[in-house]
């Protein structure tokens, strides 16, 4: 009987610490800013949360998903029953069109990670040559220096441009030029090679994926040639990006049987690291169909992680580790999730995204 007392004392506590735990909750978690139009400059919104728990609660590290949005956050505790807020502001300059944008919170929470979305449509600025324009590369004026074919499956190829005027008064000469690595797939020309002033020229790009050699997200580069002058330097730079998938359409049914079939677990806890250190961390692939899994590419676009190294070919019934270095230089105390993207053959599941949970102390 003390046993089974001391048992259900132990539980209880337990549960009573729990309890303890701070928590986070918001009013809102989605904001729709709806129409707003590009001239007008930065739209901002506030985020409030209340710590509903019995405990102080700390925003260890509040990140945007891309460098077009920018948080600021309550960085003193919050006391249990008081409030905070999150203000996330989006800058849609050169950003025509519809966005979707999330915010991750990493707290002392019970739970840890939460999430809040920004959404809405950006009206571009009118027409006019220099608010058109407003992108300068040398003495030329651009509306963007990026090209984004989007998803393509190997083996296409696209073709798309960018357009270019001369805002000064001389007329000037112009070429692209490419590295000689990104020439196999990659082709560039230009529609005017001299442009005089208010004229508007095209930058012509086709990317041919047949010869790409990586899946997932891909860029090439070219630079702007003006007056023969070359300049490869960022001010110069135009950037082709695509989204590199493999076209299982033509599978037949036997293929389909015998195809390769990647396991691994959705989640991984790397543990607790000491702030400033490195940690050097593995998962597995398995390989559980008939055929070789093909592993065509293992990356992450957390600044965090690095890739160390990672299997190319797993056989049927095998297992192949990814190596990964965890750094925590500059990283404050709390938890953190990142992702590692693993792009294969299984043709149902060819893209696994694998989260690698971990700890600062």
């Amino acid at each position: 009987m003390k046993k089974i007392l001391s048992t259900l004392c132990m539980a209880l506590v337990a549960v009573a610490m729990m309890g303890q735990e701070p928590v986070i909750t918001f009013e809102k978690t989605v904001h729709d800013f709806g129409k707003i139009h590009e001239e007008d400059g930065r739209v901002s919104v506030d985020f409030q949360f209340k710590n509903e728990g019995m405990t102080p609660l700390v925003l260890s590290n509040v990140r945007a998903s891309c460098g077009c949005t920018t948080p600021k956050w309550t960085r003193d505790p919050i006391e249990p029953g008081q409030t905070g807020v999150i203000t996330v502001t989006y800058n849609p300059n050169g950003r025509p069109g519809g966005f979707n944008k999330t915010v991750t919170i990493t707290s002392n929470a019970k739970e840890s990670t939460t999430r809040v979305y920004i959404k809405g449509e950006v009206i571009p600025k009118q027409a006019k040559p220099v608010n058109k324009y407003t992108v300068a590369v040398g003495e030329l004026n651009m509306k963007t220096t990026t090209l984004n074919f989007g998803t393509i499956k190997k083996g296409e190829a696209k073709q798309g441009e960018l357009e270019y005027t001369n805002l000064k008064d001389e007329e000037h000469k112009v070429e692209l030029a490419t590295s000689s690595a990104d020439n196999a797939y990659f082709f560039s020309q230009t529609t005017l090679a001299t442009v005089k002033k208010n004229e508007v020229g095209k930058f012509v790009f086709e990317l041919n994926t047949a010869n790409a050699k990586i899946y997932g997200p891909v860029e090439v580069y070219a630079y702007v040639v003006i007056d023969g002058k070359q300049h490869i330097e960022e001010a110069y730079k135009l950037t082709v990006k695509a989204n590199v998938v493999e076209d299982f359409s033509n599978m037949t049914t036997e293929q389909k049987q015998q195809a390769p079939i990647i396991e691994t677990l959705a989640e991984y806890n790397a543990g607790t690291i000491a702030a400033g250190k490195t940690m050097k961390y593995a998962f597995a692939i398995k390989n559980s169909g008939a055929n070789a899994l093909e592993v065509r590419r293992v990356y992450t676009e957390a600044e965090h992680l690095t890739i160390k190294a990672a299997p190319k070919t797993i056989k049927n019934g095998k297992k192949g580790n990814v190596a990964v270095d965890i750094q925590t230089k500059g990283l404050e105390a709390g938890n953190y999730t990142e992702d590692v993207i693993v792009i294969t053959n299984d043709y149902q599941h060819p893209i696994k995204t694998i989260k690698i949970n971990f700890t600062v102390e």
